[in-house]
């Protein structure tokens, strides 16, 4: 195997960047920007820390997260798993990775900044569904704005229903924790599963 151990040796093989690829980064949200993220129900969020990295996706109906001003994102913290393996980077390392999907477009649009976790009470309620409110808040300081080449998603044909993949025939949750965990109840918990999770969706 042929291992890349410089920059040098792999700016060699790849061509001079384009002036559209240096042009769209912008360190705050322009209008146009704004409106994507805006109109993005998923985002990836990704965070380094001590014990390595970490990529969580997050999503809500309409915007995944709300934007402040043209330097600010906030994104709630709604139910999850409890892990908070996100949450624990970011207290000791506040840099933040987020890459925006809106279902339908082929452009997505990738965030580089740093973030704090918030517990500010008039925050927290102003995130408020169902009568709940998320435990923390995620503020994001933007550094880097840009939208992602297209063709990993038109190659990938990621929006296309033709292409979607039965779910019948994949494993279910309950399946992937017993192959980690060969005594796990799978049955149980993938019957329950779908009642308790529309119970605490947020």
């Amino acid at each position: 195997m042929s291992i890349i151990t410089t920059v040098e040796q792999l700016k060699a093989i790849y061509d001079g960047v384009s002036e559209a690829s240096v042009a769209k980064v912008t360190s705050g949200l322009t209008a146009e920007y704004r409106q994507m993220i805006e109109m993005a129900p998923f985002v990836a969020l990704a965070t380094v820390g001590p014990e390595g990295l970490d990529c969580s996706p997050r999503g809500d109906l309409g915007g995944v997260i709300r934007v402040q001003d043209e330097k600010t994102l906030l994104l709630p913290d709604w139910r999850g798993n409890n892990r908070i393996d996100s949450l624990l980077n970011i207290v000791r390392d506040p840099r933040v990775a987020l890459m925006f999907l809106i279902p339908g477009s082929n452009t997505a649009i990738r965030v580089n900044g740093k973030a704090v976790v918030s517990i500010d009470p008039e925050l927290l309620a102003s995130f408020e569904m169902d009568g709940r409110h998320p435990r923390s808040v995620t503020v994001v300081t933007t550094q880097e704005v840009y939208f992602q080449c297209a063709r990993a998603l038109m190659r990938s044909d990621l929006w296309n229903p033709e292409r979607f993949v039965d779910p019948k025939s994949l494993p279910t949750p309950g399946t992937l924790l017993k192959a980690a965990k060969a005594d796990f109840d799978s049955e149980t918990y993938d019957r329950e599963w779908p009642e308790r999770a529309a119970k605490t969706m947020w």
